[in-house]
C-alpha cells in the first residue's frame, strides 16, 4: 500500500492513536531490522506500554530491554538469519505460507481482493507482497488512524483483522519464538501475540 498517502486522526482519541501506533512498531520491525535511530527511540522509550492493557505490559517490557540489549548489527545479522535466507528462509512473514502452505496462493488473492475494495493497491517499488506481515499490519494502522470514515472505521477493521491478521499471526509468532537463532525478534513475537490476542477480544466485545 501506498504509506505516504496516510493521513491520521486528531491526537484526541488517544486510545485508537496508541492502538495504530502500535501497528505501526511491529509493521517497523517486521518489515526490517531496526536501525540506529529506531534502536535510539528504544532507549529513551517509555516502559510503559502505548496500547492499554496490563496484558501487553510485560511483551512491551522484554521488547524495549531486547532493543536495548542489541545493535544495529547485530538485529541485522539476526533479521537475515531468520528472514532473508538464500533459497527458503528460517520463517515465512507472509499470510499464504501459514493459511495454504505455499506463497502466492489462494489467501493472497482474497488479501488483494479485500484490499482493492477498501481502495487500497500495493506499491510496485517494493518486493514483498501484500500478505507480508508488515503490510498486513500497515493496512491495520490506516484502517485505525486514517480520515476517511467510510473506509477506516471499527467494523472494517474487525472484517480485515479476522480475515488477514488472526487466521495466522499467532502461527508466524509460534515459529519466531520456537525458532534458536530468535533473540530479539523472540520478543517482537511475544508482543505481537499478545497484541494480537488483545485485539481479537477487543473485536468479540462490538459483535
Amino acid at each position: 500500500m501506498n504509506a505516504q498517502a496516510m493521513a491520521f486522526s486528531t491526537p484526541d482519541d488517544a486510545e485508537e492513536l496508541a492502538r495504530a501506533e502500535m501497528y505501526g512498531v511491529l509493521s517497523r520491525l517486521y518489515v526490517a531490522a531496526p536501525d540506529e535511530a529506531l534502536l535510539r527511540q528504544f532507549a529513551v522509550a517509555v516502559t510503559e506500554a502505548p496500547a492499554e492493557g496490563a496484558f501487553l505490559q510485560g511483551p512491551w517490557e522484554a521488547l524495549v530491554a531486547a532493543m536495548r540489549g542489541t545493535t544495529a548489527q547485530a538485529a541485522a545479522d539476526e533479521y537475515d538469519a531468520l528472514f532473508q535466507g538464500i533459497g527458503k528462509p528460517e520463517v515465512f512473514l507472509y499470510g499464504s505460507y501459514y493459511l495454504a502452505g505455499f506463497l502466492n496462493e489462494k489467501p493472497l488473492a482474497a488479501l488483494r481482493s479485500d484490499l482493492a475494495g477498501l481502495g487500497l493497491a500495493r506499491d510496485e517499488s517494493r518486493g514483498e507482497t501484500e500478505d507480508h506481515v508488515a503490510y498486513v499490519f500497515e493496512v491495520m494502522r490506516y484502517l485505525i488512524a486514517g480520515d476517511d470514515v467510510a473506509v477506516c472505521n471499527l467494523e472494517q477493521q474487525r472484517r480485515f483483522f479476522r480475515a488477514h491478521v488472526q487466521s495466522w499471526v499467532e502461527a508466524m509468532c509460534d515459529a519466531l519464538v520456537a525458532h534458536p537463532r530468535a533473540d530479539l525478534y523472540r520478543a517482537v513475537a511475544e508482543l505481537t501475540r499478545a497484541f494480537v490476542q488483545v485485539e481479537a477480544q477487543g473485536f468479540d466485545m462490538i459483535e
